[in-house]
Parts: C-alpha cells; sequence; structure tokens
C-alpha cells in the first residue's frame, strides 16, 4: 500500500470555465440545489484548484449559474417548495424551514409561497414531531416532571415550532386521541 500523502503536497488542478461548466453540470444533475449553493460550490473547486481561464473566476461561476437558471436546471421556487415540504414532513417546524431556506440562499421572494405551506402544516407537522418523539399523547406515560417536560418544550423549539404550540401538545394526556384531534381542529380554526 502506497504511503498517504500529506494534503499540503498535493498539486492544485488546473481549472479553467470548460471544466467548471461540466462540474457545475454533474452537480445539478445530481443534487436538487440552489442557485446560492451552486455558486458556492463553484466558488470552492476554485479555491482549491488553480484558475487558468482568462475570465474572472467569480464571473465565470455567476455566468455558469445564468446558464443553468436558463436551461431550467435551477429553479430557487421550486427548490424552496421541495425543500420545506420534505422538512415539514419530518416534523420539522416553520422558524426551521425558514433558516434552511435562508441558508441554502433562497430569497423571500422565491421562499414565500413555501414558508406559507409550512405554516399551514404547522399543526401537522408538530404533531408528527411528537409522535417521532413520543411526547404528550403519544408517551408510554404522561411526565410530571417539570424539567423534563421543559426539556420537550425546548425539542419543540430546537424543531421550529412555536412554544404555544408546544405546550398545548404536551398538555394532551397520552392516549387522548379525541383530545388531539379537537387539538387539531382548534389551531386549523384559529
Amino acid at each position: 500500500m502506497a504511503p498517504r500523502r500529506a494534503p499540503s503536497d498535493r498539486s492544485r488542478k488546473p481549472l479553467d470555465a470548460a471544466r467548471l461548466d461540466e462540474l457545475a453540470l454533474a452537480y445539478v444533475a445530481r443534487f436538487a440545489t440552489s442557485r446560492a449553493k451552486l455558486v458556492r460550490y463553484l466558488s470552492r473547486k476554485v479555491r482549491e484548484s488553480d484558475w487558468v481561464a482568462d475570465m474572472d473566476a467569480r464571473e465565470a461561476c455567476e455566468a455558469i449559474a445564468d446558464r443553468m437558471e436558463r436551461l431550467r436546471f435551477l429553479d430557487d421556487r421550486q427548490y424552496a417548495a421541495m425543500r420545506a415540504g420534505a422538512m415539514t414532513r419530518r416534523g420539522l417546524g416553520v422558524q426551521r424551514v425558514k433558516a434552511q431556506l435562508f441558508v441554502d440562499g433562497i430569497a423571500d421572494a422565491d421562499s414565500g409561497d413555501a414558508i406559507a405551506e409550512a405554516r399551514g402544516q404547522a399543526v401537522a407537522a408538530a404533531i408528527g414531531f411528537a409522535r417521532r418523539r413520543r411526547f404528550g399523547p403519544f408517551a408510554a406515560r404522561e411526565v410530571d416532571d417539570p424539567a423534563q417536560r421543559e426539556r420537550q418544550v425546548a425539542a419543540f423549539a430546537r424543531a421550529g415550532h412555536s412554544l404555544s404550540l408546544a405546550r398545548r401538545i404536551l398538555a394532551v394526556p397520552p392516549g387522548d386521541e379525541a383530545a388531539l384531534a379537537a387539538l387539531d381542529d382548534g389551531m386549523a380554526r384559529d
């Protein structure tokens, strides 16, 4: 087995606009991504290599992202809807969805519909989170310890749910499906 080289020993490979375009095409073919994430990926590839093209590397990254948008390989509005839907199905709340879309570089104009949809699914997502974590109505037994209850509320908050919604769900005793259905109906009317 050949000895491993230290990362500082590796020579940097030359990179030009054509190769950068190939990398972008392979990336969008493999991953659902936003424009900002693609530009970050391409910028990282430029940093890791020796740029040998005549044009500025940053301009090349932006031009490639523009081209990918024109070809409809990138659509931030569709990406936001897909990402928000997946997160709410996993039981994550609106705040968590908003934060992730911000990190992914989605503009407010493109994320508005996705966030509105996540708001509409907030109660179902919180109930799904409680079911997965076996909190409140899905627990084996009722939690009497206030510190344990606050840890559960904190878990809801980390998942992006409002504290009032978390406390309402945790107030439902284990196994009380009628109270859970009433909670779901009552929150939907609010």
